[in-house]
């Protein structure tokens, strides 16, 4: 494929979830975040989530989320997009952070489900309609119902296609015969919302990964996601199989925002791994299951590596 035959991607296709540094004492570190995003896209991101749930977006105020939006896009504008975490379970406070997005250079924004109230699938309807209707920047759609306590139905997501700001949906939701539908039936960029499905997922058509693990492993998923985009299967699989054990170590022991501020402390990209209550640091006990999984990926952090 020609390279002028490539479609922009309005969204990138590997795209990090990003912790939010805090200094010691627990304030948001700009400098810390703007130097992280500076490293994730010198390493091959093309997109960065900036306060989403692994940026422990619950824990963040509204004027913290702005800043970052604005430091992001001042360190990586114009060679990474910059996709701002907008969404809430109250509608009139995502419309507020998604104009407060689009004043600090966010190039788009990630809404997710409302969460705890369990609307019917016309409200969430009529939600992401009045939070698309309020910004000029574009959606991506994040379906995790895991967290928020209902999925957004197939019928609905195709139905949210319609909207002209509304062009990606970030699926977390492991429905694979759903996802196929959308993509079947929509024109929307679909991402793999679980890191460890960025193959299967990819080979259906969705255009890339929302991933925590990237922070890790970032060149490793650059090439995992160019090898599908290029349809080398041989080498995507190969890929996928060596990335298995990290993507583990992130994601399935403890929270996803704990273990990557974790290993990037270990790894010496963050001075520190703290978190914001009610998340907590490692004991040494948890971290074990996440050492294992990183020594049996090759990766070596078994002394001193926890607090």
């Amino acid at each position: 494929m020609a390279a002028s035959d490539i479609r922009p991607l309005p969204f990138g296709s590997l795209v990090t979830a990003m912790v939010t540094p805090f200094t010691a004492d627990g304030a948001v570190d700009f400098d810390a975040t703007a130097a992280l995003a500076v490293r994730l896209v010198e390493d091959g991101c093309d997109g960065l989530v900036v306060s989403g749930t692994t940026g422990e977006t619950s824990t963040l105020e509204d004027q913290e989320k702005e800043d970052l939006f604005r430091v992001v896009a001042e360190a990586v504008g114009g060679r990474a997009k910059v996709i701002a975490g907008t969404g809430t379970n109250h509608t009139s406070h995502s419309v507020e952070m998604a104009q407060r997005a689009q004043r600090a250079g966010a190039d788009a924004q990630l809404v997710v489900t409302p969460y705890y109230n369990k609307p019917t699938q016309a409200g969430v309807l009529a939600h992401f309609d009045a939070v698309a209707a309020a910004s000029d920047l574009p959606i991506m759609i994040y379906d995790i119902p895991g967290r928020t306590g209902i999925p957004i139905s197939t019928e609905t997501m195709i139905r949210l296609a319609d909207n002209p700001k509304i062009l990606a949906l970030k699926d977390a939701k492991a429905d694979y015969a759903a996802v196929t539908r959308v993509l079947a039936n929509t024109a929307l960029d679909v991402y793999a919302g679980d890191d460890g499905l960025t193959l299967p997922w990819m080979a259906a058509g969705a255009v890339g990964v929302v991933s925590v693990s990237a922070h890790v492993a970032t060149v490793q998923f650059r090439s995992l996601v160019d090898a599908l985009a290029a349809g080398d299967l041989a080498m995507a699989r190969k890929i996928h199989f060596e990335l298995d054990p990290v993507v583990r170590a992130v994601m399935t022991h403890i929270p996803g925002a704990i273990s990557a501020k974790h290993i990037l402390r270990m790894q010496g990209v963050l001075a520190n791994s703290v978190v914001r209550l009610p998340l907590v640091e490692p004991t040494a006990v948890e971290m074990e299951p996440v050492l294992a999984d990183l020594a049996e990926a090759g990766w070596d952090f078994s002394a001193g590596t926890t607090r």
